[in-house]
């Protein structure tokens, strides 16, 4: 009896991990969103069924893309972690925007891709001072492009850590997205993984490391928001070398 009372806690257990995993919660920004699809959908069943489903479906769509994940964050003195989800499409030298006020020197940069089907939360790399909060108007390319990062609507943050390290990070729009949020401003202190920003709906974020440090990440490789390791500002190791299999 006690073995089946035992098997039945266990299961129980193990269902509700599951669900936990599955039943993400929404980002606040999204909520009204949800409200206005869920709405929708409760006419398009008034309307006919089968629209309704339909409905239904880009509701449950609207729910996953502004859902907004626990991430565990390494706090290691240092270390700069993945600003957002989604897959790098490049790692390479280049002139930081000026408006970031990073110098005139080539930086290694790191551009994560995000599709729909990433969460679009934007996380700091770094705990520090935030020195630096720049919007840009432009133009809603995509984002894949190299030129998105210099023609694209955008929104740059500067973090200082304590030893004067700076890291830029950029919000840039995409295809389809149309709003770009930041919730931080100049002077405010973030901690390593903290939430700063959210994109609506596709988009691209570069990162620009300081001067002479290199990524410890390669391109093609899948980046987790708050959790992946970007670089280390402690090592002197070179870019790594990887390939896909």
């Amino acid at each position: 009896m006690n073995f089946k009372v035992r098997s039945i806690v266990s299961d129980h257990n193990s269902f509700m991990d599951s669900l936990e995993t599955v039943l993400v919660p929404v980002h606040r920004d999204g909520h009204k969103f949800v409200a206005i699809s869920a709405l929708l959908t409760l006419f398009l069943f008034w309307l006919w069924t089968p629209l309704g489903w339909i409905g239904a479906i880009v509701t449950l769509w609207v729910v996953y893309f502004f859902r907004d994940p626990e991430r565990v964050s390494q706090t290691r003195d240092g270390l700069v972690i993945a600003p957002a989800d989604g897959k790098i499409t490049a790692i390479e030298e280049v002139l930081p925007p000026k408006e970031l006020s990073l110098g005139e020197d080539p930086l290694v940069r790191v551009s994560t891709f995000l599709s729909i089907f990433d969460v679009h939360i934007q996380r700091a790399p770094i705990a520090g001072e935030v020195r630096e909060v720049v919007y840009t108007p432009g133009l809603f390319l995509n984002a894949v492009l190299d030129k998105a990062s210099e023609d694209n609507e955008r929104n740059g943050v500067v973090i200082e850590d304590a030893h004067g390290n700076k890291i830029g990070v950029v919000q840039i729009a995409g295809l389809i997205a149309r709003r770009i949020l930041c919730f931080t401003k100049e002077g405010s202190a973030l901690g390593v993984g903290e939430r700063y920003g959210l994109i609506r709906f596709g988009s691209r974020v570069d990162v620009y490391l300081p001067k002479g440090k290199k990524a410890l990440v390669s391109v093609g490789q899948k980046a987790i928001g708050g959790e992946t390791v970007f670089a280390d500002l402690k090592s002197e190791e070179g870019t790594r070398e990887a390939r896909s299999q």
